[in-house]
C-alpha cells in the first residue's frame, strides 16, 4: 500500500506533522497510533482464528488472502500441479514465428525462404540443406502484393439529405 510512496513524500508529511501538531504533541500522538494499530491487528487475527474455529478442522490450511480473485486465479493457474495442459500451450506459442511471417508476408517473401533463413540463422542449415523447401502457395498462383493499396469497391448513390427526418 505504501510502495510507492518516495523519501520526499515522507520528509513532506513529517514537517507537515510537526507544524499541524506541533513538536510537543507529536510523540504522544505517534504513541496513541502506534497502540491503535496494534489493537486492529490484535482484533483482526482473532476475528480470523475464531472464523477458522467455527469453519472446523477441514479448513484448517484456509488462508483469507486465497478469497482475493487474483490470488485464487494465480493460486490455481500457475501452481506446480499442470492439470489443465496450461504449460503446453504456453510453450505452442512462438511469437518469434510468427512475428516472423508476418514480416515475411509485408515484405512479399514466401515463408519457405524465410524457414531457410531462420534455419541457418540458428545453425540447422546445413541439416536441411539436402531436404527440399516446401512452400504454402500453390505453384503458379502469385502472392497479392501487401504494400500496394487494395482498389475500393464502387460506392453506391447515397440518398438525400433530409433535415425534417433528423
Amino acid at each position: 500500500m505504501f510502495n510507492d510512496i518516495g523519501a520526499l513524500e515522507l520528509l513532506t508529511l513529517g514537517v507537515l506533522a510537526v507544524l499541524v501538531f506541533g513538536p510537543d504533541k507529536l510523540p504522544k500522538l505517534i504513541q496513541d497510533v502506534t497502540r491503535t494499530i496494534r489493537k486492529i491487528r490484535e482484533f483482526s487475527d482473532s476475528a480470523k482464528e475464531d472464523i477458522r474455529s467455527e469453519l472446523g478442522p477441514q479448513f484448517k490450511d484456509f488462508e483469507f488472502e486465497d478469497l482475493n480473485p487474483k490470488t485464487f486465479v494465480r493460486k490455481q493457474l500457475m501452481d506446480g500441479n499442470d492439470d489443465l495442459g496450461l504449460k503446453e500451450i504456453r510453450e505452442s506459442f512462438d511469437l518469434r514465428k510468427d512475428l516472423a511471417d508476418v514480416t515475411d508476408a509485408v515484405n512479399g517473401r514466401t515463408p519457405a525462404a524465410s524457414d531457410t533463413a531462420n534455419s541457418a540463422a540458428n545453425g540447422s542449415a546445413g541439416a536441411s540443406a539436402g531436404t527440399p523447401s516446401t512452400s504454402l502457395t500453390k505453384t503458379g498462383d502469385t502472392a497479392p502484393d501487401l504494400l500496394k493499396k487494395a482498389p475500393s469497391p464502387a460506392q453506391p448513390e447515397r440518398p438525400p439529405f433530409d433535415s425534417d427526418a433528423t
